[in-house]
């Protein structure tokens, strides 16, 4: 697994590549359509490492319905005010 520094985020360096997005700095009326469409533009095989202040299960649910089986996540910190996904595009 190869992290993409903010910098090179947007060359896709590699297939593998895991990208940064912290929706803490985002405002919360923009959270989720920022975080779809950067969903949307990952490629297959590329993963995005999301962090926030609170644990997105209506976030969770919609993308369960956007995406279905394209996309995986799971949890690498889920603490009351850190939470952190690695979303994982499958195709």
């Amino acid at each position: 697994m190869t992290t993409v520094t903010p910098a090179q985020a947007h060359l896709h360096l590699r297939a593998d590549a895991t990208y940064p997005f912290d929706a803490r700095g985002v405002a919360k009326r923009f959270r989720h359509a920022a975080i779809i469409g950067a969903l949307d533009v990952l490629q297959r095989g590329e993963a995005m490492e999301f962090i926030n202040d609170h644990d997105p299960l209506p976030l969770l649910d919609q993308l369960r319905s956007r995406y279905g089986d394209r996309l995986d996540w799971a949890y690498l910190e889920r603490e009351p005010r850190m939470v952190r996904i690695r979303f994982s595009k499958k195709g």
